[in-house]
């Protein structure tokens, strides 16, 4: 963390002359966001393709329910050290940097899983898919934050919802590709056409320097950690292990949804039909997300998601008809959707734009980390007791953890400011 607290000068070259810049919240930004949108679609496949093949892979290798979730967990984690390692080299070579590396990871990624002969090879190549997919997240968000400062809130919501429109998106196209096709021509398919569709959209749009550049971005924040008492190193931590809890919580059902309502007796298409319903509503949510974060800042936002997704972690323990779980389904989209983005928009609040990329990487790995760590251990849960009861009790109690984080964040700053 120490060389991340310390302050370079501004660089001379036209990357970092304002002159020379488009204007922050501009035409040309609004546009760019599009653009940011449509590639975090295309290259979250990475994250939902696997959830989805769960079932047809464990009925293949005929592996008990935790080791068919270790290809999602090995996803998750290639995912948060992509995140890290994709985050330097935005801040080194921007954008078009790790979407090139991001894409070329997934095409071999799933091509890998395709011919896969073994559970642990399956596995394995989700690692390297999910590093790839991790491209098309945090440096993204990242990229983008340096285009806005108004809109800052609803800019990285925007672009986060791309993981979340893929969530919506290929679940039933891939559901219906393994259910005519098989799951390994599906896999041969997927990797190559959303890598040179990735690679299309980076080249075509998004070649232009941020507006805040790293030499003149310290107007652009409206805080420091000093302004909660923290050294940058303590707060970056601190966020990492909210970003850990709140994760864990929120991929049980997320992760689980399809097998969970296999086991419920209503067939996987159905469940495949309520994370696209998850999703779908969680774009909402993080839409609503960035609003409220242009108001009152991305610490409340963070404290008002946690508290929300805590209520449908609960209603989930209480009701399990069709009906009911595709209502609550939406209502955890819905409620849980800005959680993540949240995160970054409190790291360029608090830190500088030329660490947005490293440390928008680091909160995200940790995010994902919560996420590979949740999955597994609801999968060990549910083979331990024959039901997922326990797992969503398991999942309010890191939920409880996140809250309580967020709250001593939002004291200490309430408590520093009227002490100033």
């Amino acid at each position: 963390m120490q060389g991340l607290e310390e302050s370079n000068p501004a660089e001379s070259n036209p990357a970092n002359n304002p002159a020379t810049l488009p204007a922050t919240d501009s035409t040309q930004a609004w546009l760019r966001l599009a653009a940011t949108v449509l590639l975090s679609t295309i290259g979250g496949v990475g994250m939902w393709s696997v959830v989805v093949a769960l079932p047809a892979v464990q009925s293949e290798f005929a592996i008990p329910r935790a080791e068919a979730t270790l290809p999602f967990t090995l996803a998750m984690l290639g995912f948060a050290a992509g995140g890290v390692a994709m985050g330097r080299l935005l801040d080194r070579v921007g954008i078009l940097g790790p979407v090139s590396v991001g894409a070329v990871a997934l095409s071999i990624g799933y091509v890998i899983a395709a011919g896969a002969r073994s559970p642990a090879v399956f596995a394995l190549a989700h690692a390297l898919i999910g590093f790839g997919s991790s491209a098309t997240l945090g440096p993204l968000m990242a990229d983008i934050s340096k285009w806005f400062v108004r809109r800052l809130g609803v800019a990285v919501t925007l672009c986060s919802a791309g993981n979340y429109f893929a969530g919506a998106l290929w679940p039933p196209i891939v559901q219906h590709a393994i259910a005519a096709y098989g799951w390994r021509a599906t896999h041969a398919a997927l990797g190559p056409l959303c890598a040179a569709a990735m690679l299309l959209i980076a080249f075509a749009a998004l070649r232009r320097h941020a507006p805040i550049a790293s030499g003149i971005a310290s107007a652009h924040r409206s805080a420091s950690p000093g302004t909660l008492g923290l050294s940058p190193g303590v707060l970056q931590t601190l966020l990492a292990l909210a970003s850990i809890c709140c994760c864990v919580a929120m991929s049980m059902p997320q992760v689980h949804i399809v097998a969970y309502c296999g086991d419920l007796g209503y067939g996987v298409a159905r469940g495949a039909d309520m994370l696209a319903l998850m999703m779908a509503f969680g774009v909402v949510g993080r839409v609503l997300s960035g609003v409220i974060a242009d108001r009152v800042g991305g610490l409340r936002t963070l404290m008002l998601g946690s508290a929300l997704q805590g209520v449908a972690l609960l209603l989930y323990l209480f009701f399990d008809g069709l009906f009911s779980l595709y209502a609550i389904s939406a209502l955890f989209g819905l409620f849980q959707g800005g959680i993540v983005p949240s995160y970054a928009i409190i790291v360029r609040e608090y830190f500088p734009a030329k660490e947005a990329g490293t440390r928008v990487g680091l909160v995200l790995m940790a995010s994902l980390l919560g996420m590979a760590l949740g999955g597994w251990m609801t999968g060990y849960i549910f083979d331990a007791t024959g039901s997922y009861q326990a797992a969503f009790v398991n999942g309010l109690g890191w939920n409880a953890v996140n809250g309580t984080i967020v709250l001593w964040l939002l004291y200490r700053r309430r408590s520093r400011v009227a002490f100033a």
